[in-house]
């Protein structure tokens, strides 16, 4: 054996970060199922018949492959939440958007790699309200021989936050689709599949465990897979240390109430450090606008390995609802690592500054009910989806699905955050804004209350961001920017709007392709709430959107 080739080995050997990433391939079938909870059993559309779904797992800048299989008389699609699908926009999997959904019976293989990610991340249908079933965990690793920038924990939990229905849920979004009204809201909230104690149905059980030894340390991988709810998290007696939100690491800090809006994930370590025992563990909704929700708290335990049978259980305090201070200390303490291995590569000039209105508005329609229909906008458009993919127009040129009008500032201003305007109609439209490859991007996402102030989760699909401020009220170009954090701000793919208020987002618009930006609450995803962006290409095959793979959906 060469001297050369036996050095090649020990090296691979001793430092095995030097060896090639990895292809992880996966197969989903999407399959109905029957589950029984809250004393009523239902069939549900659901990945491999599990709910939640499979966990995909990874390390970072390996190559994943899933091959997705319909089986099922709902079309369906898959969306990556928080991939940057650099240069792979073919796989985001939003229908309309960037695909034509997969038909009954059909495949699509998703082809993707983890280029310069690594933390927890989520998998989600995007199509109609079917996330509410099809979700599950995306866990990426860091590359091999690279270590946590934090003390490293003993074990890692799973902890996926969601919402249940005991209707057909395609039948609740139909039915307020029809009647122009809110949907009817849901009727319980799970942790990892579990109900936990309802009222009227004592035969549910206690929900779900969480358990742990003394003196260990647990990293909890937490994802707010609900679909309209943002929810608090609590363990009773038990302080967590959040180092990571959205696949990004953050400088830790210690909090005992987390704050989780859907599509976000946080990543905290949890102690085993009080006496043993049996702590309650509290997950419930926030909401600081007049508007319906479910506001049932659901209850999980953490029990300690060596606890006796039927002890007491260590309660703790449930935040209010409208515990807007709570939302804003974890908010407020989210800070980028910025160390030199994990740099905040924030952009400090600017090409394209966006201000983009959220809310929403009242609109003509003569089978509702009242004969209106309320509607979600981003600067006065209801977006209206296509009927073919958007990506697939764009590459293929293809005239009459959309424009590259969209506003890039409200067209009448007003008073945002004031009276609404005595106007609540808005306007329809498939409107688009055109980014250049590589151009720098800031957007004031500023909250309206037209109807009712609200707070809005809003999703970027394609891109990380960094959140350079936040504040109530209108935001004030002159005072507002002074204030921004531009040294380490946090990194996200999914942001909370204050209710009644405002914040600013950066990125850098590297990835060509066409790229969603929506309010991450379905109800108002439905309503129109969302715009897209084009990146164009830049120069060469690095900086080239390839063309689409052969098996694409057709519509």
């Amino acid at each position: 054996m060469a001297a050369w080739f036996r050095a090649l080995l020990l090296g691979a050997f001793l430092f095995p970060a030097l060896v090639e990433s990895l292809v992880r391939h996966y197969k989903f079938s999407v399959v109905s199922k029957n589950f029984t909870k809250l004393c009523a059993t239902k069939s549900i559309v659901t990945v491999d018949g599990q709910f939640p779904g499979p966990t995909l797992y990874a390390r970072e800048d390996d190559t994943v492959i899933v091959r997705v299989t319909n089986h099922v008389t709902d079309n369906v699609t898959i969306h990556w939440h928080g991939v940057r699908q650099f240069l792979t926009g073919w796989s985001d999997g939003p229908a309309y958007i960037t695909q034509c959904p997969i038909q009954p019976g059909q495949s699509y293989i998703y082809n993707f790699t983890l280029t310069g990610q690594r933390g927890t991340l989520l998998w989600h249908a995007h199509i109609s309200w079917l996330r509410a079933t099809i979700h599950g965990a995306i866990v990426i690793l860091p590359k091999r021989g690279i270590p946590y920038p934090f003390p490293k924990p003993d074990k890692e939990k799973i902890i996926i936050l969601a919402e249940w229905w005991k209707a057909d849920v395609e039948a609740v979004i139909n039915q307020a689709t029809q009647s122009g009204l809110p949907p009817n809201v849901s009727d319980t909230h799970t942790v990892n599949g579990h109900p936990g104690p309802v009222p009227g149905c004592s035969s549910q059980g206690a929900g779900y465990t969480l358990h742990v030894e003394s003196g260990k340390t647990y990293l909890l991988r937490i994802i707010n897979a609900a679909v309209n709810d943002e929810l608090f998290f609590k363990i009773a007696g038990h302080n967590l240390t959040i180092v990571e939100v959205d696949a990004s690491y953050v400088k830790p800090f210690q909090i005992d109430t987390i704050f989780i809006s859907p599509g976000q994930t946080t990543n905290a370590l949890l102690t085993a450090n009080q006496g043993i025992g049996k702590y309650i563990i509290t997950l419930s909704p926030f909401m600081d606008a007049p508007v319906g929700l479910d506001n049932l708290t659901n209850y999980a335990t953490l029990r300690y390995k060596g606890t006796p049978t039927n002890p007491p259980t260590i309660l703790t305090s449930v935040p209010a609802q409208n515990a807007t201070p709570v939302t804003y200390s974890f908010i407020d303490s989210l800070r980028s690592l910025n160390s030199p291995q994990y740099p905040a590569k924030v952009p400090l000039t600017i090409d394209h500054s966006l201000f983009f209105t959220m809310g929403v508005g009242v609109n003509p329609c003569d089978t509702c009910v009242n004969g209106s229909k309320l509607v979600g906008d981003i600067n006065n458009v209801s977006f209206v989806m296509p009927t073919i993919g958007l990506l697939q127009a764009y590459h293929y040129d293809i005239s009459g699905v959309y424009t590259v009008d969209f506003p890039a500032n409200p067209p009448i201003p007003f008073n945002y955050t004031g009276n609404s305007p005595s106007n609540l109609q808005t306007n329809n439209g498939t409107r688009l804004y055109m980014l250049s490859f590589n151009s720098t991007v800031q957007i004031v996402l500023q909250d309206t209350a037209v109807i009712a102030p609200e707070n809005h989760p809003t999703h970027l699909h394609g891109f990380n961001f960094f959140v350079v401020g936040k504040g109530l009220g209108n935001f004030d170009k002159n005072k507002d920017p002074q204030k921004f954090n531009l040294v380490d701000p946090v990194e996200r793919n999914t942001v909370a709007v204050p209710t009644g208020g405002w914040v600013v987002i950066r990125f850098k618009a590297d990835n060509p392709g066409v790229w969603l930006l929506h309010c991450h609450l379905e109800v108002h995803t439905t309503w129109g709430l969302k715009m897209a962006f084009i990146v164009e290409n830049g120069k060469g095959p690095n900086e080239t959107l390839p063309p689409p793979p052969s098996d694409l959906p057709k519509c």
